[in-house]
């Protein structure tokens, strides 16, 4: 697969993020319907899908070398947005083998990994083209890498990454990367089991969501691997909206008026898939997040009307809870004019192959 990359976008400061349209047409849009609510959704997560975004295991696109450059910035102003618990290390090189070998697979241009066994105490040399990298090491040995193995691939890849331990009939979040996590601590959450994890979340509770999704969960097989949606948005195209850094995002969205809603909020989709890992049994729970702006979304009329739709029967309950309260009149001012109410197809696919010119 061909990418070509835009190493110097940013994703805080001068916020100069912005998506092709190659990179409009693959976005996961999350809404296959007029409205929303809470459900599982989980599906298999198979090389095809509605659009580009959902066909690899693991997805690489335009933004990769500019978050990876932003995930170092995190990482050095807050190390502990990565946590791994002292009994994961299996589980830590489960993940290294997991992305090296899809990513190699899937993006020969840019990945290779050559090994000479696949037992620990093999010899691997990792090759990484974008970023520069070219790292030889024994699988199993973790003084042989710069830093722990969960820590050294997931440096390289986009998107946070969590390990839930399972144990006692339930799911731990006993190892994670989050670095462009929407508005959730891995320092609070860490250790915490499934339900406690999700504790906050309105109404899915009461519609039993979380009790059918870890049954679900704690039957996972190996090679079997799942996925789902989940979204919220964000003022300006920001990864790092975590608790921690609210003082840097959160006034932002007192910012917002009709007339810069559009280029200002962005949705913000996480393409969640979930592993089972082989050798320590845990879950890895990779959230690879795609923002785009209203007014780049809108440029796919369907989607457009549809996201007018959504925002507007949205439950008070959830408008709060995804921080939506102060700037969604003006969104849905701004997007009310795109919507004729005509009758739009279901599912979540763009319905066109080009864009209009700007």
């Amino acid at each position: 697969m061909s990418l070509v990359f835009k190493p110097e976008e940013t994703f805080r400061g001068d916020y100069t993020y912005r998506n092709s349209d190659a990179a409009i047409l693959r976005f996961p849009f999350p809404f296959p319907e007029d409205r929303y609510m809470y459900s599982v959704n989980i599906e298999p997560h198979v090389r095809s899908g509605p659009t580009d975004a959902f066909c690899r295991p693991f997805d690489i696109d335009e933004h990769y070398i500019a978050e990876c450059r932003d995930r170092a910035l995190t990482l050095e102003q807050d190390p502990g947005r990565c946590q791994v618990l002292s009994h994961m290390m299996t589980a830590q090189w489960d993940t290294l083998e997991l992305l090296m070998e899809n990513m190699a697979a899937d993006y020969p241009e840019q990945f290779s990994l050559t090994k000479d066994g696949d037992v620990f105490g093999s010899r691997w040399t990792w090759i990484n083209r974008p970023l520069g990298i070219e790292q030889s090491f024994i699988f199993g040995d973790p003084d042989t890498l710069p830093c722990e193995p969960f820590e050294y691939i997931t440096r390289q890849a986009q998107g946070d990454f969590a390990i839930c331990d399972q144990r006692e009939d339930n799911l731990y979040l006993d190892a994670g990367m989050i670095t462009s996590q929407a508005d959730w601590s891995l320092e609070f959450n860490v250790g915490m089991n499934f339900m406690e994890w999700h504790g906050p979340v309105p109404l899915a509770h009461q519609a039993g969501v979380f009790e059918r999704a870890l049954k679900y969960l704690l039957m996972l097989r190996l090679g079997q691997p799942v996925r789902r949606l989940n979204w919220t948005m964000s003022i300006n195209p920001r990864l790092d909206t975590s608790p921690e850094s609210y003082p840097e995002w959160g006034p932002d969205r007192a910012s917002v008026t009709v007339e810069n809603a559009g280029g200002k909020v962005h949705l913000r989709v996480e393409l969640q898939t979930l592993w089972r890992l082989p050798r320590s049994n845990a879950i890895l729970f990779p959230i690879r997040c795609f923002l785009i702006s209203v007014e780049e979304l809108a440029r796919v009329p369907k989607w457009g009307k549809r996201l007018h739709r959504v925002l507007s029967s949205l439950p008070p309950e959830l408008v709060e809870y995804k921080g939506l309260t102060r700037y969604l009149p003006a969104t849905l001012a701004w997007l009310a004019p795109l919507d004729d109410g005509a009758e739009l197809a279901t599912g979540i696919g763009p319905d066109i192959t080009e864009l209009a010119p700007i």
